[in-house]
């Protein structure tokens, strides 16, 4: 496989972090923008860059001039009945989820647009934007608003880039911790699911790498539910 150069927002833990880890193992440069390093130090072939794409677009002078894939991760779970939030919290959702999005495919569209063969765009939605469930009206909305910029986008961007996104459940990563901390919690969690667990930051990586390589190759404007079958499986006993 030939060498490519990545670039994966929000990489220092999770899923994002599982990305670069199977990017690395695989030869690729990545360059990970996020507030923190994490747990990048170490990984072969990974720089790491300071950003905070809430409010700022990655910084043009740390980006290659040629990116094969774009990866952006960052993302809120915030779980509060409709009632109590605020109009801030829409806000601040939609801040992290959409417009850092936009930020970075900005920050980065001339060097997606020089890749030979071709680039591809994952961003990430959820599968309560499918699935209405209580609670998540303002993480629904503003992951609902991802998925129409990833059709937008791939419709306006092709051929030359595909862009796809990746609609997981519940997934153990440090972002879920407070949903699974107890032996309870993790138990309904799982019983939620129709393969009656939850998912792993690895397999939510596996299908974006899917999605940046040649097994994507002709797949755009899709939203891949990845997500123990809750977005289309009811299982009755």
């Amino acid at each position: 496989m030939d060498q490519k150069n990545y670039v994966v927002i929000g990489g220092s833990s999770g899923i994002g972090l599982e990305i670069i880890r199977q990017l690395s193992a695989q030869g690729h440069t990545v360059i990970a923008g996020s507030r923190t390093q994490g747990k990048l130090e170490g990984l072969s072939g990974v720089s790491h860059f300071v950003v905070d794409t809430a409010i700022a677009a990655p910084p043009a002078e740390t980006l290659p001039k040629t990116v094969h894939g774009l990866v952006y991760c960052p993302g809120t779970i915030r779980l509060r009945p409709f009632r109590s939030l605020k109009q801030e919290d829409f806000m601040e959702d939609y801040q992290v989820n959409v417009l850092g999005a936009v930020r970075s495919i900005q920050a980065c569209l001339a060097a997606l647009k020089k890749a030979d063969g071709g680039a591809a765009i994952v961003l990430f939605s959820t599968v309560a934007v499918q699935t209405g469930m209580p609670f998540h009206s303002s993480i629904a909305s503003a992951k609902g608003a991802v998925e129409g910029l990833t059709r937008s986008l791939a419709a306006e961007l092709a051929p030359k880039i595909r862009v796809n996104a990746i609609a997981p459940s519940l997934t153990e990563t440090p972002l879920a911790a407070a949903l699974i901390d107890s032996d309870e919690k993790r138990k309904a969690a799982n019983n939620r699911h129709p393969l009656q667990r939850i998912g792993s930051a690895q397999e939510i990586a596996a299908a974006a790498l899917h999605l940046l390589g040649e097994g994507g190759a002709w797949m755009t404007g899709q939203i891949l539910h990845v997500d123990g079958g809750m977005g289309a499986l009811r299982t009755f006993k």
